[in-house]
């Protein structure tokens, strides 16, 4: 049984029983960083007082690697083994690995399910107050300039449909944000962005403003964009 699992997007006690003891009883964990998996894999065994399967292994499987790795997981899986694929954090298949295997487990039928957790644009979405009725998930905003002006045209073409504007989640990197807000200040200056910044971390920021306000701050660690235009 294949079991896709949701992990902590950064504060290691929301992490679930059942997500620990999926993890700890598997008898295969597919990580996206094996060095993270095994961090987990300690705080749960201490939170939760379970043992872990003695036989059990951790293998590394990140988004380069799907295809290599992907016959040996479905023999494993076909033998009768559990395995449990985790990301680095937050939910597997969004914006991480993951979406090759399910896909083929499907098409075989293989049975897998989802144990639950937290993923940071639904957490980014509630702590930046957001009150859109709808919204649009886009994942890493392209790193080319060109392209990301592209997006954006493409941004204004959605309607809101709801009594409050439509919003727009995405992940940027702390290396491209300030370049980001360079280019929405040129494409839409009057656009409404609140920063997540460390979300459920010791030094989790929200910040709120125009692209030119938020282009003065030069920023760390992981962000989560709440875009309104």
């Amino acid at each position: 049984m294949l079991y896709l699992v949701g992990t902590p997007i950064g504060n290691l006690q929301d992490l679930s029983l059942r997500q620990a003891k999926t993890i700890l009883t598997a008898d295969v964990v597919l990580a996206e960083d094996t060095r993270s998996a095994e961090t987990l894999i300690s705080a749960a065994e201490r939170l939760f007082s379970i043992q872990r399967n003695p036989t059990g292994k951790v293998i590394s499987y990140y988004k380069e690697r799907e295809f290599e790795k992907l016959p040996y997981i479905l023999e494993l899986l076909v033998e009768g083994k559990n395995i449990a694929l985790i990301s680095e954090a937050g939910m597997p298949l969004i914006s991480d690995p993951g979406g090759l295997l399910a896909s083929h487990c499907r098409k075989k039928n293989i049975p897998f399910t989802v144990v639950p957790g937290p993923t940071s644009a639904t957490t980014a979405l509630v702590l930046a107050g957001n009150t859109s009725h709808t919204w649009t998930f886009l994942g890493f905003l392209p790193r080319k300039e060109n392209e990301l002006r592209k997006l954006i045209e493409k941004m204004k073409q959605v309607p809101s449909f709801g009594k409050n504007d439509h919003a727009f989640v995405a992940f940027e990197s702390p290396e491209r944000f300030v370049d980001t807000m360079k280019v929405m200040t040129e494409t839409n200056p009057t656009a409404t962005i609140t920063v997540c910044r460390e979300i459920t971390k010791i030094y989790e920021e929200v910040l709120a403003g125009t692209p030119a306000e938020l282009a003065k701050n030069k920023l760390r660690g992981e962000l989560v964009l709440i875009i309104s235009l």
